[in-house]
């Protein structure tokens, strides 16, 4: 994060368009001229991306006060995934770019996904002094949520698979108290068979993997 300026986008989903804007704040004491020079939608995936028009346009903007930029983009015709907002500014004559945050997601033909929940409740171990609980995977339209137990609570990092090709990971949120992770990937396919869980924790023999056979 820039300590002198942060942008987050707002904006809200149709069916073939995002409409919103990209918000300025000053976050210091001091007054800033910004440049808006371009700005783009890329997949969390990688690969794909899509010019967002904006206005090229200098603004001022105060101390803690919100500058609104606006756009509206055309998603009809991208690709199934998730995707972020990047924005190319100039801050007082210094080119930089920025993340927007929030995400939107477009969606998978719906006969294409998986939807339920896949019990796992299996226990494997995670080198010498912890465990892991794989508790269930919950299969919605546009994501997949794992649930996990660590015990004890160490940090661990994990790793998606379907039928060999990695499901991009969406968030990872711990519990740091009670051991408890959840992860948000990409959806499950209904094409897809296994799904492997790879666990990696801290230490060289801390690793494992799981395969879920899907039904």
């Amino acid at each position: 994060m820039n300590p002198s300026l942060s942008v987050r986008a707002r904006f809200e989903k149709f069916p073939a368009t995002v409409k919103g804007a990209f918000i300025l704040c000053g976050e210091d004491r001091d007054p800033h001229q910004v440049v808006v020079l371009q700005a783009r939608a890329v997949a969390v995936s990688g690969g794909e991306w899509r010019e967002v028009p904006v206005a090229a346009t200098t603004l001022d903007v105060a101390p803690h006060r919100d500058v609104f930029v606006p756009f509206e983009l055309v998603v009809a015709d991208l690709e199934s995934g998730w995707y972020g907002f990047e924005l190319d500014l100039e801050l007082d004559g210094n080119p930089a770019t920025f993340p927007g945050g929030r995400r939107f997601a477009v969606p998978w033909p719906r006969a294409t996904v998986r939807r339920g929940q896949i019990r796992v409740d299996r226990t494997v171990a995670l080198g010498e002094r912890a465990k892991v609980r794989v508790e269930h995977v919950d299969c919605g339209g546009d994501s997949t949520k794992l649930a996990l137990e660590v015990e004890p609570p160490v940090p661990v990092q994990v790793r998606l698979l379907a039928d060999g090709a990695r499901l991009e990971i969406l968030e990872h949120e711990v519990d740091e108290a009670s051991g408890r992770v959840k992860v948000t990937a990409y959806p499950l396919l209904r094409v897809h068979a296994i799904l492997r869980i790879e666990l990696k924790g801290r230490g060289r023999d801390a690793e494992t993997s799981l395969d879920v056979r899907l039904p």
